[in-house]
């Protein structure tokens, strides 16, 4: 066989591969269709937890749920799936509530670095903040 038709072969294959991955639903974003949802996923992970308010981002792709004590839980679509965290203000790097209804969260955390996210009120963003405003750190940038 030739070169030129085992490399033509195998681009359809990939190309081919892809287009089933993408025409079956793998490339589909994962949203949460309310608060209901978000507190259901959250529990599969966390059962023994008590939630208080949920808060949904604009574009219903993430929840921040309360738990009391300073810990915000999150529930986040990546990709078709969702993921969970329980985050506390030392799980926290930075925290910045930027624009109007808007806040920048930047986690210790290297299998999620968190990420920028509109919410419906400032309301919201100020008690997320409140609940996860960064621990101090110490030189060796340790939080205290």
């Amino acid at each position: 066989m030739s070169l030129p038709v085992l490399v033509a072969i195998v681009v359809f294959g990939i190309a081919l591969s892809v287009a089933a991955v993408h025409f079956t639903g793998g490339s589909r974003q994962a949203e949460l269709a309310g608060g209901d949802q978000a507190l259901r996923r959250f529990a599969e992970d966390f059962p023994d937890e008590t939630v208080g308010k949920v808060r949904l981002t604009a574009d219903g792709r993430t929840a921040f749920l309360d738990l009391g004590n300073e810990r915000v839980g999150i529930v986040h679509g990546v990709g078709d799936c969702f993921l969970t965290r329980i985050v506390t203000r030392h799980d926290v790097v930075t925290l910045e509530a930027a624009e109007a209804n808007t806040i920048a969260l930047r986690l210790a955390d290297f299998t999620w670095r968190g990420g920028r996210f509109v919410l419906a009120a400032s309301a919201d963003v100020e008690a997320i903040a409140s609940a996860l405003a960064p621990a101090p750190r110490d030189h060796a940038g340790d939080a205290v």
